[in-house]
């Protein structure tokens, strides 16, 4: 039996084990190491990688820098299966061998990630459909052949922490009977779509062009740091999901500045006007900048920083569920391990 390593601790690596492999997972690999084990099995830095390991499926899109730090050790990628990330095939190129390791799920994704249909149900599939038609006008042809491989094994559809978010704030501000709301930066293709659909006229502020325009949504382009262009205690109903832990490092464009979320707090509290309901989602855990994607907050820092509003409610999603009314200080010490943790918060300025 081949003893495997994954090289990543996230969502990919979890897919690929409950695809199931052939052989037996001795372990995993992190490229900086943050915790010792990951799904009972132990994790290895990238100078610890155990010598009795046979292959290494890396899973995680991180391929470049892998890559790069393998080169740099002379730690040979010939036993390395890079199933992500990358536009050509690296390290184990041995489509037995990797069909083989990978079982019929995983070997299926990998396919689709190269483009190869040899030696995959695409290929048996045609030869039965070829066998079964008889209408000449839906006769396959080569030239339209539009193989989709990731679709066989998947779900149908996601229930990721955005899913959870978006309709945790949308039926509660469905339950306050307002009509009108203000936001922040979040999702139009998620959450504010919900809002339209419910007749809810919904202004959006975000530092980015919008891609059109749609009925009952009023856009402005603009850093929302200061909100200056809201008048103060004059919003009944607002939110921001998963778009204040970005302010301030660049990453949208927008100028950077260490205090500027932070700045961003004071002023939603000015806007609210008394009685007015505030909805914000932020990723918690332990305390950090993870520059220049985002910020990570203990759930108290952020009750702290909204200290003129009472919190209504604290819930989480993260691992595609959501969990309500958890204790403000149940996941500080979370560093995250590629799953990240969403804080969703409900507060009434009284």
């Amino acid at each position: 039996m081949q003893r495997i390593l994954i090289w990543g601790t996230g969502t990919i690596a979890k897919e690929v084990i409950n695809n199931s492999l052939n052989g037996e997972v001795i372990g995993f690999v992190e490229t900086y190491k943050k915790t010792d084990n990951f799904m009972d099995k132990p994790i290895y830095g990238i100078d610890e990688i155990p010598v009795a390991c046979d292959y290494v499926v890396v899973a995680n899109t991180y391929v470049n820098e892998i890559y790069r730090e393998c080169t740099k050790r002379n730690i040979d990628i010939n036993k390395f299966i890079f199933i992500k990330g990358v536009k050509t095939q690296l390290g184990c190129t041995n489509i037995e061998i990797i069909r083989e390791i990978l079982g019929e799920k995983n070997y299926t994704n990998y396919c689709a990630e190269f483009s190869i249909t040899e030696h995959t149900f695409f290929e048996d599939d045609k030869k039965r459909y070829d066998e079964l038609n008889t209408r000449e006008n839906f006769k396959i042809q080569r030239q339209y052949l539009w193989p989709i491989m990731y679709d066989k094994y998947a779900m149908a559809g996601t229930m990721s922490n955005y899913f959870w978010q978006d309709l945790w704030a949308a039926k509660l501000i469905y339950k306050s009977g307002i009509k009108k709301h203000f936001d922040i930066g979040s999702r139009i293709d998620g959450f504010i779509a919900h809002l339209l659909a419910m007749d809810i006229e919904v202004s959006i502020i975000d530092i980015r062009e919008f891609p059109g325009e749609v009925e009952n949504l009023h856009t402005i382009v603009d850093d929302a740091t200061s909100l200056k262009q809201v008048e103060d205690n004059s919003i009944e109903s607002m939110s921001a999901l998963c778009s204040l832990e970005h302010f301030g490092l660049g990453r949208y464009g927008d100028p950077i500045d260490p205090e500027s979320c932070f700045k961003c707090f004071a002023e939603i509290q000015k806007k609210i006007k008394k009685s007015g309901h505030l909805y914000i989602a932020l990723p918690i855990g332990k305390e950090k900048v993870e520059f220049n994607a985002h910020r990570v907050f203990y759930a108290t820092t952020v009750i702290e920083c909204f200290n003129e509003l009472t919190l209504k409610e604290f819930s989480c999603a993260a691992n595609e569920k959501i969990e309500y009314n958890v204790d403000l200080q149940k996941y500080d010490e979370d560093n995250h391990n590629g799953e990240y943790r969403y804080g969703l918060f409900h507060f009434v300025k009284e």
